[in-house]
């Protein structure tokens, strides 16, 4: 597996649970299940919820027609209990069952709200709360296996970004682009293409346009920001900025700028600093070059069995970065209907900076 025992992972749930007066954890498919157990399920209509009381044994209660696949997973070796219900059963009152004390259930933030719906109903005493909170305060801290496979990750997909100067041509449209990324990030290593921005001219002034017909001339700015799943679950995440021939001079003053924003944000974290200190390294840069009101986001996100998990790199989050805690760190400027920038690199927070995960060349890229 990777990331540590699991075993120590449903421990270390049960213990924050009970921390946070939380009597039991109920988890569909989805990362938070696949983190604490290893088992990357398919979301279905029938449910499977593993149910992690603050004390007690955790149990797997799945669909029979999904008990092999569970016990082919790292579950089986686990010895995890697994609790079997037929097409007939309420599998709802079978989890109700297991924690027929609970109070408090903490329940997965990526829950369906049927199943959500449907354990008020077989629990209307109990109250439901998230189970976020308990979860993430173990998934943002990285275990030694997961920092390997970030960094393995953000090397796959620089694999993928030394190509990309060699797609961007006039004349070709976003869309054949990321035809040929999503071909170029599955044979880097990844097992899934999760997105593809490829954000020529004024389309690159909105941060999450992904591709269009638009067909690309010369002198266009090209934001390219890519990202995938590897095998083993966890993400990559890198952007980069290309520009096909000369731009405007303005526009190469400006970039200058979001380097020094990123670089200065980079150098900057590392354990002791908070999430909103971070962005401040960066925005302050920007800002003092009169650009603050051109970069329209956080600095950064987490990343790890999602793309998008704590913690976020925003002004208000005064979380204090841990050792092993892993975001993104990605400022950038948007001017509409002219053009965009944005450098992003995965960074992992240790006792004395961090350790980057992407290593492509951060200027601007002249194709």
């Amino acid at each position: 597996m990777h990331g540590g025992d699991h075993a120590a992972r449903l421990a270390a749930a049960q213990r924050e649970a009970a921390a946070r007066g939380v009597d039991a954890l109920l988890v569909t498919p989805g990362p938070d299940l696949q983190y604490l157990v290893g088992y990357d399920a398919v979301p279905l209509e029938r449910l499977t919820c593993l149910v992690v009381p603050a004390t007690g044994e955790p149990v797997l209660v799945a669909p029979r027609l999904e008990v092999l696949a569970a016990q082919a997973s790292p579950v089986g070796s686990l010895g995890l209990a697994i609790r079997s219900w037929g097409e007939l059963d309420d599998p709802y009152a079978l989890v109700a069952s297991q924690v027929p004390e609970a109070a408090r259930v903490g329940l997965d933030n990526h829950m369906w709200a049927e199943k959500v719906l449907a354990l008020r109903a077989a629990m209307p005493e109990v109250e439901q709360v998230l189970a976020g909170p308990v979860l993430a305060a173990l998934r943002m801290r990285k275990g030694p296996d997961e920092v390997q496979a970030l960094l393995a990750a953000g090397a796959a997909i620089d694999r993928v970004h030394a190509a990309v100067p060699g797609l961007l041509r006039p004349g070709r449209t976003e869309r054949e682009i990321g035809a040929d990324i999503a071909e170029l990030i599955l044979e880097a290593g990844h097992v899934r293409v999760d997105f593809i921005i490829v954000g020529s001219g004024p389309n690159g002034a909105s941060p999450h346009h992904e591709v269009s017909d638009r067909v690309l001339e010369s002198g266009d700015v090209v934001v390219v920001d890519i990202g995938g799943t590897m095998p083993d679950g966890y993400r990559s995440d890198c952007t980069r900025t290309y520009a096909l021939g000369a731009v405007p001079d303005e526009f190469v003053a400006s970039y200058g700028v979001l380097q020094q924003a990123q670089q200065t944000a980079v150098d900057f974290a590392r354990a002791g600093v908070t999430c909103e200190g971070v962005d401040r390294a960066a925005r302050d840069v920007l800002e003092s070059a009169g650009m603050g009101d051109l970069f329209i986001h956080r600095t950064g996100h987490g990343i790890g069995l999602e793309t998008h998990e704590e913690p976020y790199i925003v002004a208000g989050n005064t979380l204090v970065l841990d050792a092993g805690m892993a975001f993104s760190i990605e400022p950038g400027f948007y001017v509409d209907g002219r053009y965009g920038a944005r450098i992003e690199d995965i960074v992992i927070a240790t006792e004395d900076g961090v350790l980057v995960a992407n290593h492509q060349p951060r200027e601007l890229v002249i194709v």
